[in-house]
């Protein structure tokens, strides 16, 4: 698939800066694949929209993860950490002190940090040195400290909510909260699983009180999801890897409901990865935990989910590609230029659009 099928041009005015003020009044665009049309909701209207289902919801909770330091030669850098990282061999490399914790970590002006430079970090009016002992194929950096809780402490106490780039801004109080759905509970992600930030508890109880079930599968957003495809084809793109965790109790109410026919409904492309990863070319759930660098394209074929839940997506996105496969490239380009003609709200922030069953 040519990256140029992944592209559209999107108006400034419409990327969301800011949440909208109630989360379940977000403007909700079903499409339809069978009947290759769209019609206008709300978020609120779904209990009512939906044929009896399962849902399943991403409970990763986003992390504090951005992060400034002062460099060698006393320059502020602005740092998103993303995850712990194993090097015990480096980590005694050269004339490194002793590390006992070490993270990947996305830095600004990375290239020019050289491997054995320290970074200042502050924290209680104490600082923390992190040393560069490595940098992968991204050009992100490996950052080890000698003192285990490090991180931890830094996160916590000066770390800031990691809007994506697109917003331009820098996090507000408010976001803490925003940018955060109500089913997080496991800390680990960089990004929020943006299609659950649209759920209330009113609305989760609607549902429920309307017959559908709504189960959390774990998958911890990485930064790869907001890179753009850079390569002439899809197929030559390196896929960002995450980590996910399904409970036994959702793998079971998975199993029960396709039995029955019930259809599963995926809140979130990082939900659609977790649920197709776990899957084997059956759509039997073998794999409940591990990591996925699965790329979803137009021509694949869904194993375990039926409809989708889903923000607008970058141009030139694994995330857009992912929408096309399900709905149909030529349909999803008709729908996205329809909601810039109705002015939808796009992106994290944005409004979302429901890709109705596959099964009906």
């Amino acid at each position: 698939m040519h990256v140029d099928d992944l592209d559209y041009e999107l108006p400034e005015a419409l990327i969301a800066r800011e949440p909208c003020e109630q989360r379940d009044a977000s403007r909700l665009m079903e499409v339809n694949p069978h009947l290759n049309a769209v019609t206008h909701r709300h978020i609120r209207d779904l209990p009512m929209m939906l044929p009896t289902s399962v849902i399943i919801v991403n409970d990763t909770q986003v992390i504090t993860a951005r992060l400034f330091a002062t460099g060698a030669k006393g320059q502020d850098i602005e740092c998103l950490f993303i995850e712990p990282y194993l090097i015990e061999s480096l980590a005694r490399a050269d004339s490194l002190p002793p590390i006992q914790e070490s993270w990947l970590v996305m830095v600004k002006g990375a290239k020019k940090i050289a491997i054995g430079d320290s970074l200042q970090f502050t924290a209680a009016n104490h600082h923390k040195a992190a040393h560069v002992i490595a940098r992968n194929e991204h050009n992100w950096l490996v950052l080890g400290f000698e003192s285990k809780g490090d991180v931890d402490e830094l996160i916590n106490t000066q770390g800031h909510m990691p809007l994506p780039p697109y917003m331009r801004r820098q996090a507000k109080a408010n976001d803490k909260q925003r940018y955060q759905t109500i089913f997080a509970q496991h800390p680990g992600a960089v990004a929020a699983p943006t299609a659950g930030l649209h759920f209330t508890p009113a609305l989760v109880d609607a549902l429920e009180k309307q017959g559908h079930r709504i189960v959390p599968i774990t998958l911890h957003v990485g930064p790869g999801t907001f890179l753009p495809v850079r390569t002439a084809t899809l197929e030559e793109h390196a896929m960002h890897v995450e980590r996910y965790r399904m409970p036994e109790s959702t793998a079971a109410t998975i199993r029960k409901a396709r039995k029955q026919g019930i259809p599963i409904l995926a809140v979130g492309t990082t939900v659609v990865r977790a649920l197709e990863s776990a899957a084997d070319e059956y759509g039997s759930l073998i794999k409940l935990e591990g990591s996925t660098d699965l790329l979803i394209a137009p021509g694949y074929t869904f194993r375990v989910v039926d409809s989708l839940l889903t923000n607008f997506h970058l141009p030139r996105s694994t995330l857009i590609a992912l929408v096309m496969a399900f709905a149909g490239i030529d349909l999803i380009h008709d729908a996205y230029r329809e909601a810039i003609q109705h002015r939808y709200r796009f992106y994290s922030y944005g409004d979302a659009m429901l890709l109705s069953s596959r099964m009906s």
